[in-house]
Formats: structure tokens, C-alpha cells, sequence
């Protein structure tokens, strides 16, 4: 493998994992390439799969360390959004790559207007967050999240930071500290079948974990120190050009 080959997959993973931390995404950048060097689309698939294993394991570290985390409600979204991820592999595509793309875009735009007007603010009692009501909302929104997330990985993170904003009153910082969470608990069931059936090139996928890792400690680190105002600016971004590339790419 040549150095200029190595340097393009390092710097690939640096942005895809600080993309995906900050908002979601982030596999729009590393897929494509991942296939334009050559793998079949199931190995590229597999291989960025470890890659987001290691990118959301290191956010959920860097969080932790952080004080930023909850593992007792991040477990509550997460085991739904396994058992969903496991359905959501086995769910035949019955649409158009066209008309996914065209809907998917509407949907991004959409996730944003609620993350930015973020209802949940107007509500002032933690008590309320933390029903049993409220918690069995959670585990049923993040299993059907689990569905979508095992159907389609792209842009599932912006869905989570969504949901969560209107399930809860927690800041963006918080939201993306169990978004990370849930993401790397169903991520890790998603790689096993991969690894199973031989679809992981592990020198790539290990040079784009490296990548993919160190994008996602920087963004977890600046989440924190910069706090929500740099996290809405780039999961903006984030979404507007996801939007438009898929409106570009469905015509």
C-alpha cells in the first residue's frame, strides 16, 4: 500500500469521525472512498463498520472521562436499539435508490428544525424525563431507531440526536455522549455477522479506525470544552450538505 494511499484513509477517518461525532454522517466521506480503492461494497460496508466501532467507543470514553454520561440510561436506549438492528439487517429494500435518497434529504432537513427549535427545552421537570412513561418511550423510539440504524446507517446519528432532543431536556453535548453510546452497542452486533462472513479488510479497516478514532477524541473533546453552540453550527452544516448531496446524487 503506498503513502499517499495510507495518508487519504487516515485523513478520511479524521473527518468521518469527527463528523459523526459532532452530529452524523460521516460514512457519506469514508464508503465512497472505501469503494473507489477498490473493495467490493460489502467489504467497504464491513470495513467501515470497525472503523465506527473504534470511532464510537473512543467518544464514549472521552465523554466518560468528561463527566459527560449516563450508562444506566445510555443501556435503556441501547439494548432496544440492538435487538431493532438486528431486524432491521433482515428487512428487504423495497424502494428505489432514488426515492431513498429524495426522502432520506426531506428527513435530515427535517431532524434539524427539531434539534434547533429542541421542544424539550420548555420542559423544566427532571422527574418527568425519568418516568417509567417516559422511559419506556425511549426504548421504543430507540428500537424502531435500531430498525431504521440495521436498514441504513447513514445519518442515523442526526435521528438519535433528534429523538433525544425531544425525549429529553439534556444539552447537545450530553445527547451526543449517548448518542456515541447506542451507535457502538448495535455497530458491534452489525460487525459480527461482517466478520463472519470474511467482509472486513483488516489493514484498511485498522488504518481507518486509527482515523476514525482520532476524529472522534478531537470532536468529543471540543463538544465539551466549546459546548453547544459549536455542535449546532457544525451538525447545521452537517445536515445541509447530507441533504444536498442526496438530492444531488437522487437526480
Amino acid at each position: 500500500m503506498s503513502l499517499i494511499k495510507i495518508i487519504v484513509i487516515l485523513l478520511a477517518g479524521i473527518s468521518a469521525g469527527f463528523i459523526n461525532t459532532m452530529a452524523g454522517g460521516g460514512s457519506l466521506i469514508t464508503l465512497p472512498l472505501l469503494i473507489f480503492l477498490g473493495l467490493p461494497a460489502a467489504v467497504a460496508n464491513g470495513t467501515n463498520r470497525l472503523a465506527l466501532l473504534v470511532e464510537n467507543l473512543t467518544a464514549v470514553t472521552n465523554f466518560k472521562v468528561k463527566g459527560y454520561f449516563d450508562y444506566q440510561f445510555g443501556l435503556l436506549l441501547a439494548l432496544p436499539a440492538v435487538i431493532g438492528s438486528l431486524i432491521g439487517a433482515q428487512i428487504a429494500v423495497s424502494i428505489s435508490e432514488q426515492l431513498f435518497n429524495q426522502l432520506l434529504a426531506v428527513i435530515m432537513f427535517f431532524m434539524l428544525i427539531l434539534i434547533l427549535w429542541n421542544p424539550a427545552k420548555k420542559m423544566k421537570s427532571s422527574e418527568k424525563i425519568f418516568s417509567r412513561k417516559r422511559k419506556l418511550i425511549s426504548a421504543l423510539v430507540f428500537f424502531l431507531i435500531g430498525i431504521y440504524g440495521g436498514f441504513m446507517q447513514a445519518g442515523v446519528g442526526i435521528i438519535i440526536i433528534a429523538a433525544l432532543s425531544l425525549l429529553t431536556n439534556f444539552s447537545l453535548v450530553k445527547i451526543n455522549s449517548l448518542k456515541v453510546f447506542v451507535v457502538a452497542m448495535y455497530i458491534f452486533t452489525s460487525l459480527s455477522i461482517f466478520i463472519f462472513n470474511s467482509k472486513v479488510d483488516w489493514i484498511i479497516a485498522i488504518l481507518l479506525a486509527l482515523g476514525n478514532g482520532t476524529g472522534s477524541w478531537l470532536a468529543s473533546t471540543l463538544a465539551v470544552e466549546k459546548g453547544e453552540k459549536l455542535v449546532k453550527l457544525i451538525l447545521t452544516i452537517t445536515v445541509f450538505l447530507m441533504a444536498g448531496y442526496l438530492f444531488y446524487r437522487s437526480f
